[in-house]
């Protein structure tokens, strides 16, 4: 049974709070695993797999300040982050691609599509009752 608009338009803010949560969780693990490392160990050289993979991260955290005001970009970069991540993993990973990539990349699609489809119901204007 389909929602209501009434019911899709009230759907619309539980969707993005979670979207935002989910997206903010998984850029600072993300981002955790990446910078973790090299404050524990030591610095080490710096490596173009460690600036292509920083990427995504970074792009994901600005997807989730993007957010609070343009949900339909935030999840589009989001989705992006996703294919970015997944193109990278499936180069440089080796063995186990889809482990790496439902551990890092799994939440921005998700995250994406709940934006998306918040932004979705909340431009579908609840009817007017007279």
């Amino acid at each position: 049974m389909e929602p209501t608009p009434q019911g899709r338009h009230r759907l619309a803010k539980p969707m993005r709070w979670a979207a935002r949560a989910v997206a903010l969780a998984g850029a600072m693990l993300f981002l955790t695993m990446l910078i973790g490392p090299d404050t524990t160990n030591g610095s080490e050289p710096i490596t173009t797999e460690g600036v292509v993979l920083g990427i995504p991260g970074v792009i994901a955290l600005a997807a989730c300040v993007v957010s609070w005001w343009r949900e339909r970009l935030a999840g589009i970069l989001l989705l992006g982050t996703a294919v970015g991540l997944g193109i990278h993993i499936g180069l440089c990973a080796g063995h186990g691609h889809l482990l790496a990539w439902s551990m890092l990349g799994l939440p921005y699609p998700l995250a994406g599509l709940l934006l998306l489809g918040s932004w979705r119901f909340s431009t579908q204007h609840p009817p007017q009752h007279p």
